[in-house]
């Protein structure tokens, strides 16, 4: 049995799986974004509350904070609806302060968000926390050190790049097109490399581009792969198959700013802005290559299997056509979320 015959009936199978998550995830791949919680002392046992919730398909995530006995309202919610989330801001007070008691995320359960949670005492401490549907509350610790910054964001950017479904799929049109693994790692690292400088421009300010265009953008960029897919399965002139690590750092560029909009939407903690930066492009990176290790560790059992010639042959060519109907769906559907 040839190499090629060996991993395309994976490939397909990877394939099916991406087409049964389309049906139950939404085609922007990124809606389970996070909901972000900011509460600053303004005054020994007076605090500065920011609620804000992503808004899924015009409709806010239905989730609301619930305090425990002992703080009260100061003010009353004062809420402001954006284009892609809400924000309520007020004033509370806690007698003792709010350390040892705890916030309750009601309805969180019953959704696949997170809520980043980060809390700044009168004297600069602070604690970053990442609250999961599972445990749908937190019991408050003020006092927290880098580490749990650093832990928070790492743990987001792991979960934004796995399910991040369009990103992965693009990086597995790439393993489908490279065959050798050194041309692969040189290829993977100048995706890498290409995102983490949008990432970071656009997360800073320094470059400032419309979400929905980037997302329709990258589905193109997987249409466009699969399209080279077919291309080199034809013995045909295929630009990605000639030099990979080029178009890789090119729509590298753009991804990263599929990344970036997610990080905006979660937030960067004030005084640790570099450090929360890093760690969600590491957990982005570690994600990605957790990822591409499975693949090819999936692709080496599949050489040990005595599959039929036919499989095979046709498994390639369905699984590239499934990549490409796939993103032309995203496609189409992120163009007409443009007058939606």
């Amino acid at each position: 049995m040839s190499t090629g015959s060996a991993w395309r009936p994976l490939a397909a199978l990877l394939i099916g799986l991406w087409a049964v998550l389309a049906g139950v995830v939404p085609a922007s791949a990124h809606d389970a974004r996070p909901a972000y919680l900011e509460i600053t002392e303004t005054a020994p046992g007076r605090y500065a509350v920011l609620w804000r919730t992503p808004l899924l398909s015009g409709l806010p995530l239905p989730v609301r904070l619930g305090f425990a006995e002992g703080i009260r309202n100061v003010t009353e919610s004062a809420r402001r609806e954006l284009p892609d989330s809400v924000i309520e801001r007020r004033l509370v007070a806690a007698d003792g302060g709010l350390g040892g008691k705890r916030i309750a995320f009601v309805g969180l359960q019953g959704t696949i968000a997170d809520v980043l949670v980060r809390i700044q005492a009168l004297d600069g401490t602070h604690a970053t926390t990442l609250v999961r549907p599972s445990r749908p509350w937190l019991d408050v610790e003020v006092r927290q050190g880098p580490f749990g910054v650093a832990a928070a964001y790492l743990v987001h950017g792991i979960e934004h790049i796995l399910f991040g479904f369009d990103h992965l799929l693009f990086v597995l049109a790439l393993v489908l097109i490279v065959r050798d693994l050194r041309v692969l790692l040189w290829t993977v690292t100048a995706f890498t490399l290409a995102h983490s400088i949008t990432l970071s421009l656009a997360t800073l300010g320094y470059v400032d581009v419309p979400g929905p265009p980037v997302e329709a953008t990258i589905a193109l960029s997987i249409l466009l792969l699969a399209y080279e897919i077919v291309r080199a399965g034809r013995g045909e002139p295929s630009l990605t198959a000639r030099w990979p690590w080029l178009v890789a750092f090119s729509f590298g560029l753009l991804h990263g700013f599929g990344f970036a909009g997610a990080l905006t939407d979660l937030g960067l903690p004030q005084g640790d802005i570099p450090l929360a930066l890093f760690s969600f492009n590491l957990g982005v990176e570690l994600g990605q290559l957790a990822f591409i290790a499975v693949v090819l560790g999936a692709i080496a059992l599949a050489r040990r299997l005595p599959l039929p010639t036919a499989v095979g042959r046709y498994a390639l060519p369905c699984a590239t056509y499934a990549i490409g109907g796939l993103a032309a769906f995203w496609f189409v559907e992120r163009v007409a979320g443009f007058w939606t």
